[in-house]
């Protein structure tokens, strides 16, 4: 029929509980081709009577102008659908719609005319003025109570259906019961408190009373002049050795043992080895063979005779003694004592002697190339000792308490001078035939840091400093003790900087240790303003904040060839090719189950040390 649905507008909801008002504003829409008009009135199913439902007068005389009613076809499918609709549906839903519309109330303002009905029971009832451009018959057999009601049109029987079904539905959701328990969840639920409120202090209360000794006041009320405060003495975990010569007094033995003295003996009457012969033969036959020089390192293994704990605390410095008849092991420890191990002597604890000639960290030691029976030890305390075995005796060579030392090196090949590197980045030319144990001249540099110094081979008045950032090489005889400029320096480090050493026997190349990962490799055959870079080699160098740092140094015996701890699992030794091949890696196993920082190669022998962060020492010999 082309019918058009009508859409509706409710503009009020009101609750009450005896009263529900219902307005529909009139809305416009095509039936049949015209524009009808749709009105709701009040209507009581329960007090629903058969000649009740008139047209109201208001309505009649509005619209007299037009037809009312419809053809008798019309009126009686209106018949049937109300029959249907109404008095089935609504009888038997009647109590319950009455309790739904009780509790809730509609109100709907119509456009012309606005009606406001009080009722215990109130219900809808349509009223519909259709305007029809066809002629209505009149219909027969009409329900009861709808004879003087106009046809209603299919629209208003399926709408009036709707608002019956919707009525049950809404009744159906108890939203009203939801609401009120909705309500009542919200005010038992408090916000919580953002700030927790002080408890306020009583203006006229009595406050809590106070001792009179700690307020400072006598019985009387008077106050008591203040005490003196006496300085609190802090006792040096560290304190300094006295100055002078020290005796050498073992740890961890009696001083008096016929043990004790023979080690004494062994030691001063180690021969005096000429190193500049071994050197040269080794240099001409292992220079030339790769392939025996690693074939001899194949053949050096660790057992657990060659494993035992020299010092207490982390080694920071190792030294091997260049005898070739005895095998004597020297290391540093951060405690700043020095252990000695002979490894000839069975059984191996008592091979071993500890001393203290220092109170911090010993930084460096050396065999004196001169005298093998003299061992000099640094240290942060800032004192430079030689200990002489022959006199039992750790004699005093430079100190100065001002200062922290971080290494040193023989400037003079007979051990008579030497420079000494500041952690401040200063710098001392030292004369041991001078009286006293001051320095000769105290030279400062551009370095913030120095931690490492080493003496060229063979020119011996050039020496390399390793500072945080940059390695500078510095003339000996060009020193001034204000400023001293540099003859080269070495920038491309990224970070910081452990070490920088000579090769052993030519001086050609120097090796540096960073902590980037890297060990650097340059050319030093010609010591002019720039020293080119030849290899860069990979390796993890970060040992963490309990290890001692990695040093790369070179092995004595072969000159292209470098010594340095690993990180890596199973724990090992490592040699590089100076071209950055790998070349030969120590194992231990379980003998060799911790990290070794520092190392030292034996100058002719093929015997290695390798000292940990525990204090012990770990040996590979042939």
């Amino acid at each position: 029929m082309g019918e058009k649905a009508c859409p509706f507008r409710v503009n009020e909801y009101k609750e009450n509980q005896n009263i529900a008002y219902v307005s529909l504003r009139p809305l416009q829409t095509t039936v049949l081709g015209k524009t009808p008009m749709v009105y709701l009135v009040p209507f009581s199913l329960s007090t629903y009577k058969p000649d009740q439902l008139k047209r109201p007068k208001s309505l009649l005389d509005k619209n007299s102008n037009n037809e009312v009613a419809c053809k008798k076809c019309k009126k009686a499918e209106i018949k049937k659908t109300c029959r249907k609709i109404l008095t089935p549906k609504m009888e038997a839903t009647s109590s319950k719609a009455e309790s739904t519309l009780q509790k809730s109330s509609l109100d709907v303002h119509a456009e012309s005319n606005k009606w406001q009905y009080k009722s215990t029971s109130d219900a809808v009832i349509l009223s519909a003025d259709t305007e029809s451009s066809q002629d209505g018959d009149s219909d027969e057999g009409t329900t009861p109570g709808m004879d003087d009601f106009s046809g209603l049109s299919p629209y208003e029987k399926k709408r009036l259906k709707n608002i019956s079904e919707n009525a049950n539905f809404f009744a159906s959701l108890q939203l009203s019961e939801s609401a009120a328990r909705l309500r009542e969840m919200i005010k038992k639920r408090q916000p919580p408190e953002s700030k927790r409120k002080k408890p306020k202090k009583k203006e006229n209360g009595t406050g809590c009373r106070r001792s009179m000794r700690l307020l400072k006041v006598d019985p009387s009320g008077v106050s008591l002049p203040a005490t003196p405060t006496q300085p609190i003495l802090v006792a040096d975990e560290n304190p300094l050795l006295p100055p002078g010569p020290l005796e050498m007094t073992s740890e961890n033995r009696d001083d008096n043992s016929e043990l004790f003295k023979g080690f004494l003996q062994t030691w001063a009457e180690v021969s005096k080895v000429s190193l500049g012969r071994t050197r040269s033969k080794n240099t001409e036959k292992e220079l030339s063979s790769i392939k025996s020089y690693k074939a001899n390192l194949n053949g050096m293994i660790i057992s657990e005779d060659t494993v035992y704990k020299v010092t207490k605390g982390p080694i920071f410095s190792m030294a091997l003694h260049p005898s070739e008849i005895r095998t004597l092991v020297a290391a540093g420890a951060r405690s700043g004592q020095v252990g000695l191990w002979d490894l000839t002597h069975q059984p191996k604890e008592d091979g071993v002697y500890i001393f203290q000639p220092h109170s911090q960290p010993v930084s460096c030691l050396y065999f004196s190339p001169a005298n093998p029976a003299h061992l000099l030890s640094l240290s942060y305390d800032g004192t430079l000792r030689c200990g002489d075995f022959s006199r039992a005796v750790f004699e005093e060579v430079y100190r100065d308490e001002r200062s922290s030392f971080s290494s040193f090196d023989f400037l003079a090949e007979d051990a008579s001078t030497l420079i000494v590197g500041h952690w401040d980045g200063s710098m001392s030319l030292v004369d041991r035939r001078t009286p006293g144990t001051s320095c000769e001249k105290l030279i400062n540099s551009s370095l913030s840091k120095i931690r490492t110094v080493h003496v060229h081979p063979v020119h011996r008045q050039y020496f390399i400093t390793a500072g945080l950032r940059d390695i500078h090489i510095y003339d000996a005889r060009c020193l001034n003790p204000s400023r001293s400029k540099p003859l080269i320096s070495l920038t491309e480090h990224t970070k910081s900087i452990a070490s920088a050493y000579f090769s052993p026997l030519t001086g050609n190349r120097v090796v540096t240790t960073c902590a980037d990962c890297k060990l650097r490799i340059f050319d030093s055959s010609c010591i002019s303003s720039k020293i080119p870079l030849l290899t860069t080699i990979r390796h993890n160098t970060i040992t963490g904040r309990w290890l001692t740092r990695f040093q790369a140094v070179w092995d004595p015996k072969q000159e292209d060839c470098i010594i340095v701890g690993s990180m890596a699992h199973p724990r090992r030794v490592e040699i590089f090719h100076e071209r950055g091949k790998w070349v030969h890696s120590f194992l231990g196993g379980e003998c060799l189950a911790s990290v070794c920082s520092i190392n030292a190669m034996h100058p002719t022998r093929y015997i290695l040390a390798g000292g940990n962060s525990s204090g012990k020492i770990h040996v590979f010999m042939n």
